[in-house]
């Protein structure tokens, strides 16, 4: 299968690659970038553990070819803290909450999360249950999730009004 330039912007960084035009951006981005953060688990977008954010937008990265995102930004979970290493509000949030156990699930809760939160910065349980219906977690009862962003919410507020 003849191969195709995919340049696009991942966590900052301008990243180009020849790849198959079959190659899902969730592949490109764990075997051409090593960023392994994001995870795949069913690997037909049910799950949500390969979400990450296209051009700003919680996307699953299974069901996307990389060739798709050419010129495109990416963020990843490996994105997210800051560059010194501080976790990101998002990130704090569900160790504080125990809002997560395995571990398998949490970079597509990171993400989802975070574009959660900058287009509704005070959801209600009932929005934030909506707007993370695509993540799936067989480990936590979902309660500490749901808390760790309502005190991520606070957190980012606090913030801005710093």
């Amino acid at each position: 299968m003849h191969e195709q330039l995919v340049r696009l912007s991942v966590n900052g960084h301008d990243t180009e690659a020849h790849v198959e035009p079959r190659m899902t951006l969730a592949d490109f981005l764990r075997e051409r970038c090593g960023l392994t953060g994001t995870h795949l688990g069913c690997e037909h977008g049910a799950c949500g553990a390969c979400t990450v954010l296209l051009d700003g937008q919680a996307i699953r990265s299974c069901l996307i070819f990389a060739v798709q995102a050419d010129g495109m930004e990416v963020s990843t979970v490996e994105g997210v803290a800051s560059p010194d290493g501080q976790l990101s509000p998002v990130q704090s949030a569900l160790r504080e909450c125990h809002g997560l156990q395995c571990g398998f699930c949490t970079p597509g809760f990171v993400m989802s999360i975070t574009a959660l939160l900058r287009d509704n910065p005070t959801p209600t349980d009932a929005e934030i249950r909506e707007g993370l219906s695509g993540n799936f977690c067989r480990c936590t009862g979902y309660q500490g999730i749901v808390n760790a962003v309502h005190r991520a919410a606070e957190a980012m507020s606090g913030a801005a009004a710093d």
